[in-house]
């Protein structure tokens, strides 16, 4: 669907988008059931940077940068801006005046399935960016695309107003809708690992805690005490 802008879209609570990108991207990516989690080669610009907000879409031509001018305007405080292409490109879509632009809106950050360039001024700044590649190569701005569409970035299905969460772990989305029952998800994880680290302290065993040693037992892993002697294929 090109040539279309789409200006309302729906937008999960502030609160749980803060919650969930409090806990991370890593916790949040488990607690959903190993799922959302965007392309390991997505690397932060900004090293400790966090982000988390609702999903504002750009989709764009190869090469053409014309449709984020017209996604940033419709940005809303706390919206990310997430860019996907028609066809691959690295191109750097996305440099300094840009982001200035997006902070201005009161944009969380910026998640690109292209380049980015300006990289000095990003990072003095801080700017929340993720990005496939840095790329010098500029861009034009001819070719109609859409706006606030579903789009596939770096591997995920991102509808309009999902949640979408950044640290330096990478980029998560979480779909609006199951946003609510993900952080309750996400908060019962948190309070395992807890426990967890609780027990480890107190002498305990990531294997008992985590209930994983008798499967090594059903699976015929042995305990021998040493010393041992090998013979020349490495066996006992």
């Amino acid at each position: 669907m090109l040539g279309v802008a789409v200006r309302k879209i729906e937008r999960a609570e502030p609160g749980i988008i803060a919650a969930l990108r409090d806990a991370g991207v890593a916790s949040v990516h488990e607690a959903q059931g190993r799922t959302g989690s965007m392309g390991a080669e997505l690397g932060a610009l900004v090293p400790g940077a966090i982000m988390g907000g609702s999903a504002v879409t750009a989709l764009c031509a190869p090469g053409d940068n014309w449709m984020l001018h017209v996604a940033i305007e419709l940005m809303q405080p706390g919206d990310v801006l997430v860019v996907a292409t028609t066809s691959p490109s690295d191109d750097g879509y996305f440099g300094d005046v840009l982001a200035e632009y997006v902070r201005c809106r009161g944009g969380a950050g910026v998640v690109l399935d292209t380049g980015v360039r300006d990289v000095a001024v990003l990072r003095a700044e801080r700017f929340p960016v993720w990005s496939r590649r840095v790329s010098a190569q500029g861009t034009i701005k001819q070719t109609l695309g859409a706006v606030n569409v579903p789009v596939i970035c770096c591997g995920q299905r991102v509808v309009p107003g999902d949640v979408v969460l950044g640290d330096d772990d990478g980029v998560v989305v979480v779909a609006r809708r199951r946003a609510a029952a993900v952080l309750a998800d996400v908060q019962a994880r948190i309070a395992k690992e807890e426990a967890m680290r609780a027990g480890l302290r107190e002498g305990g065993h990531t294997l008992d805690l985590l209930g994983l040693r008798e499967g090594l037992l059903q699976k015929g892993l042995r305990y021998v005490d040493g010393p041992v002697s090998w013979d020349a294929e490495g066996d006992l």
